[in-house]
């Protein structure tokens, strides 16, 4: 999934690209794929301190959704597949 559809498919109206949602959303497809990088490029370690901080960057705004809005934040996890 490409960038836009990611921000069609999260945004909570037209032109919306920063809301949380849609960062989140974002985030979790870079990491994505960089997890898929390193499943190959296993001594790539400066894309592993990326990766760790991407995953920082999103558990932090999961966490800020679920403090403000914890009905967006449940949707956002099943839509992203997140928690088990």
């Amino acid at each position: 999934m490409n960038k836009e559809e990611i921000i069609k498919k999260f945004s909570q109206h037209e032109g919306d690209t920063g809301s949380s949602e849609v960062q989140i959303a974002l985030l979790t497809s870079r990491i994505k794929h960089l997890t898929e990088h390193l499943k190959t490029h296993v001594k790539d370690f400066h894309s592993r301190h990326g990766l760790i901080a991407l995953a920082n960057r999103r558990r932090k705004l999961l966490k800020y959704l679920k403090k403000n809005n914890a009905d967006s934040y449940k949707n956002i996890i099943q839509k992203l597949n997140l928690r088990k």
